[in-house]
């Protein structure tokens, strides 16, 4: 019986961490801003769970440029964020 639990209690946690590793959580925000040429969008943003961040408007670094030909100003967009190099840095897009 020990065995089963501690076995079940060992699946659990592997996929609570497999979950958080793999399944990033997509925040709602507003283009505010688009600097091409920096490639950098000015977001204002929901809270940002995964950074501890409060919702606010700040701008980000974009990973892939061909994200910012995506991009227009007002648009709403669903994304995630995630420090790259100790940058703030959006890096999916949808």
């Amino acid at each position: 019986m020990k065995t089963i639990i501690n076995t079940t209690l060992a699946a659990a946690l592997f996929l609570a961490s497999a979950a958080g590793a793999f399944g990033q959580e997509f925040t709602s925000g507003t283009v505010k801003k688009l600097d091409t040429k920096a490639k950098k969008v000015t977001l204002i943003h929901e809270e940002l769970k995964n950074l501890d961040m409060p919702a606010m408007t700040m701008v980000f670094e974009v990973k892939d440029e061909a994200m910012l030909a995506k991009l227009q100003e007002g648009a709403k967009v669903q994304f995630v964020a995630e420090r790259v190099n100790g940058k703030l840095t959006v890096t999916q897009l949808k």
